[in-house]
């Protein structure tokens, strides 16, 4: 399970699932909506777009957006 706590003041973030070594990458251009990738350094796709405007908000929807996902 992978804790997520990005601010909407953050035009990049990180994350890493340590049990299966999963990647998750998210990133702004505005701050509102948040592009989100998932799988390695070497390579990742698309997973989705998130629009949010609080800090609550988005981390909600990164951890629904991410549990869609069979790792």
């Amino acid at each position: 399970m992978i804790h997520f706590d990005m601010a909407i003041s953050d035009n990049f973030a990180r994350f890493t699932d340590d049990q299966s070594g999963l990647m998750v990458f998210v990133d702004s251009f505005d701050n509102h909506q948040f592009e989100v990738r998932v799988g390695s350094l070497n390579q990742s796709r698309p997973l989705g777009t998130i629009t949010a405007e609080t800090d609550q908000e988005l981390n909600q929807a990164l951890a629904a957006l991410i549990a869609t996902i069979d790792k």
